[in-house]
Order: structure tokens, then C-alpha cells, then sequence
């Protein structure tokens, strides 16, 4: 009998540890925004404003004038004015919360990352293209692990 139940007590940590994994069909969107926009607050807005329950970015193209990101286990963000192009931005968000890193290029080419805060104002453009994951939702739940709330995907219930 102990055997049994170590055996499913190790089966139980098991599925704990196993990657959540849900499928879902998309419906895309491509949209432009323009000089001096926060780039965070607009695709919150827009996530707000379309209902999006679960959302990722797919493409993103421009340039910033400024740049506010906050780096790997930091307290605090690092503001910068300048001319920043805009190598990648990637993450999921939803109408209520968001997790998007971003990465720019200064002139001379060095590169930085890290996460996206608010007051990430565009230069020029920002070409961008996100899909809605129209059959699952995105909340956060704290994780025990390290105490941060985590991204939890869940099938979206059926509207009647």
C-alpha cells in the first residue's frame, strides 16, 4: 500500500511540473501606431477596448524615442531618451494584464532587453500584428515557486 501511494504522490508532482498546454484558433489583427505613443498602454487600450482574453504578439517593427524596460530580476526600471530600433517584442496579454519583453537596438548597434514598462513612446511608427486566442483565456495565479503571479491558460468557457 505505501508503495502505491509514494507512486501516486510522485504521479501528482509529475502533472504539476508538465507544461500546460491548450490549442486554439486565432483571429489576427494589424494596426499602426504613430510618434510619441506608449506602446504597453496602447495594446492594453486595445485589448480592453476588443474584449481580448488572451492575446500575443506576432510582429512588431518601428522605433522609440524613449525607452523603459526593466531588466532580470530588478526592482526598478532604466529610462533612456534617444533613437531606439525596435529588434523584438514578444509576450501574451489579455484585457486585464500583460508579460511583454522588448528589445532595441541603439545607433551604434548594441542591443538591450528586458521587460516592457509604460512610457515606451514610439519615434516614428510601430508596425504591430497580434492574434487573439479566440478559445482560451489568460489569468495570473500566484505560483508558490517564487511568489510572482504566472501566467495560467484556461479553455475559454462557452458564451450562450
Amino acid at each position: 500500500m505505501k508503495t502505491y501511494l509514494v507512486l501516486i504522490f510522485f504521479l501528482l508532482i509529475s502533472l504539476k511540473s508538465m507544461p500546460q498546454v491548450v490549442s486554439s484558433n486565432g483571429k489576427y489583427f494589424a494596426f499602426r501606431l504613430g510618434p510619441h505613443e506608449d506602446i504597453k498602454k496602447s495594446i492594453l487600450k486595445f485589448a480592453k477596448d476588443s474584449k481580448i482574453k488572451a492575446g500575443c504578439i506576432v510582429s512588431a517593427v518601428g522605433s522609440l524615442e524613449q525607452l523603459n524596460i526593466r531588466f532580470a530580476n530588478q526592482e526598478s526600471a532604466q529610462k533612456k531618451k534617444g533613437h531606439f530600433e525596435i529588434v523584438s517584442l514578444t509576450g501574451t496579454f489579455s484585457d486585464t494584464s500583460s508579460h511583454i519583453h522588448l528589445s532595441v537596438s541603439d545607433s551604434t548597434g548594441i542591443t538591450t532587453g528586458g521587460h516592457l514598462m509604460e512610457d515606451n513612446l514610439i519615434y516614428t511608427t510601430l508596425e504591430i500584428i497580434i492574434v487573439e486566442l479566440t478559445e482560451v483565456e489568460f489569468t495570473k495565479e500566484k505560483d508558490i515557486t517564487y511568489g510572482y503571479s504566472e501566467l495560467v491558460i484556461k479553455p475559454r468557457s462557452k458564451q450562450k
